[in-house]
């Protein structure tokens, strides 16, 4: 069973992160997508960005180092790269000199839809999501979990079949319910054996649909887990 929501020949766009966990100009979030390690940040002026979480300098994890304003810097040596193209703009250490033109973080679309940043790895320089990720959760649906799964993302997305959830191939997203409780979920391809899926509903916060939806998903994740 293929159930796939997003076509193979098309540019993948993943649901890594909630936006509200990323703060303008300030902190660093790790992300996964498809075995790919990444580093979540905002500029200073919001503007998401996702780039492989290694330095180009001595290949330092960016998730260590620190955001100055639009731009980032790395924490070994300080290397400083712009927001946007990842251009290597700063060398603290040597101020006088003009830094090199051919180093540059890899940097990949990144865009807020549904209250998620969702990253590109295809295109390097997407500026908008596919219209149909901003329908992926409607508008006055709240978060409800992020469940970690130590399972392929196809066993995840087999296992939302069977119960019940169509896949919405234009958004992105399984719907469906858990415990007759309306529930949208966005499967992440995190890497090998890793997956997480975002869960969100039209229950309202501290509701008892709420609590019940987070008691599913924990046996939810149970259950696939013991399956594989």
């Amino acid at each position: 069973m293929n159930t796939d929501p997003a076509p193979h020949d098309m540019p993948r766009w993943h649901p890594v992160a909630r936006s509200a966990d990323l703060r303008p100009g300030a902190n660093i979030v790790a992300g996964f997508a498809e075995g790919q390690e990444l580093a979540l940040w905002r500029s200073a002026d919001g503007a998401a960005q996702a780039w492989d979480n290694r330095c180009p300098h001595r290949s330092v994890r960016f998730t260590l180092g620190q955001v100055i304003e639009d731009r980032l810097a790395c924490a070994y040596h300080g290397w400083q790269y712009a927001a946007g193209n990842g251009q290597c703009v700063s060398i603290p250490a040597h101020p006088a000199m003009q830094a090199p033109r051919n180093v540059c973080a890899k940097v990949f679309g990144a865009v807020d839809a549904a209250g998620m940043l969702w990253v590109n790895l295809v295109a390097e320089d997407a500026s908008a999501a596919p219209p149909s990720l901003a329908d992926a959760v409607p508008t006055g649906w709240h978060f409800c979990r992020t469940l970690t799964l130590r399972a392929d993302a196809q066993e995840v997305r087999d296992a939302l079949a069977q119960r019940g959830f169509t896949a919405d191939a234009a958004a992105g997203a399984f719907r469906g319910a858990l415990e007759e409780v309306r529930t949208i979920a966005l499967v992440l391809d995190a890497q090998p054996q890793l997956t997480f899926v975002h869960l969100w509903t039209e229950a309202s916060r501290g509701s008892d649909a709420m609590k019940t939806l987070h008691a599913a998903a924990r046996n939810l994740r149970s259950a696939i887990e013991t399956q594989g």
